[in-house]
């Protein structure tokens, strides 16, 4: 090959060697998946993003989260590139409910000291940071059924305003298979007042499933659990007006939606 053809292939090699790339819905509440060549330190507005050894990364956004981003990427030999990130707004489901008993609004003082120390459990499995390659995975549903509510819609109950809900739900009877979206470490399988029985999983880079109101849990803290294995039954527990399974996504401490990782419908 002659010299001028060898150093066009250097610089486009060297040129391709310099990418960011990322993989997601670019929306609101959504998880991106990206890459970059190893050493590569990656910045998201101006706070640190853990990059692995294979130098992939994850990044997430919340429900109201802004809609300009700024990703910055300095490559091992100093270079730097900033990629832009432009998000799409979402419109999220507002539903208010009138003349409810009181009780159901607000959960009795006898039971709030449990409602902390349930915070705090959730806190502690969804603490480590691991490297695990689960999460760059391709996910899948973890039950069959209709969707029967959706992240980001919220409820005012009798004037106030909840949570907004967090999570995506599949209606199915109680005893439907529940199995895991990907592969990754069981870190909590315990009874919560509001969630019922609940199960994290770790799928890597601070990224967490939970899956609530389960009526089964057939895995334990510190099982290694394989995609489609299954880790429980579909049930009613905890606050729960009756069988779903609401299975949601944590990256770190920022809720976000479990579509933006599955295509289609989980029937």
């Amino acid at each position: 090959m002659a010299p001028m053809a060898n150093a066009e292939k250097g610089a486009a090699q060297h040129l391709a060697d310099k990418t960011v790339q990322l993989h997601g819905t670019m929306t609101q509440g959504s998880l991106l998946r990206g890459q970059v060549p190893v050493g590569t330190e990656v910045v998201l507005d101006g706070e640190p993003v853990r990059v692995n050894k294979q130098g992939k990364f994850v990044i997430g956004f919340e429900r109201k989260a802004e809609l300009s981003h700024r990703l910055e990427a300095t490559f091992p030999d100093g270079t730097r590139v900033e990629k832009p990130i432009e998000l799409a707004e979402r419109a999220y489901n507002i539903q208010r409910i009138d003349g409810l008993d009181q009780k159901m609004v607000s959960p009795p003082e006898s039971v709030l000291a449990r409602i902390k120390q349930d915070n705090i459990d959730v806190a502690k499995a969804r603490s480590q940071v691991t490297d695990l390659d689960a999460v760059f995975t391709r996910f899948q549903w973890p039950a069959k059924g209709p969707i029967t509510g959706v992240y980001g819609s919220q409820r005012i109950l009798n004037g106030t305003p909840k949570w907004p809900h967090y999570g995506v739900d599949v209606g199915g009877a109680t005893g439907t298979k529940v199995t895991a979206p990907a592969s990754g470490t069981v870190t909590l399988a315990q009874d919560l007042y509001y969630s019922g029985n609940t199960l994290i999983i770790d799928h890597g880079m601070g990224v967490f499933s939970t899956f609530l109101h389960l009526n089964a849990v057939t895995v334990k803290v510190g099982d290694k659990v394989a995609q489609g294995e299954q880790i429980g039954t579909i049930g009613a527990t905890g606050r729960a007006t009756g069988p779903h399974l609401d299975w949601r996504i944590n990256w770190r401490k920022m809720r976000l939606d479990p579509q933006t990782l599955v295509s289609g419908l989980p029937q």
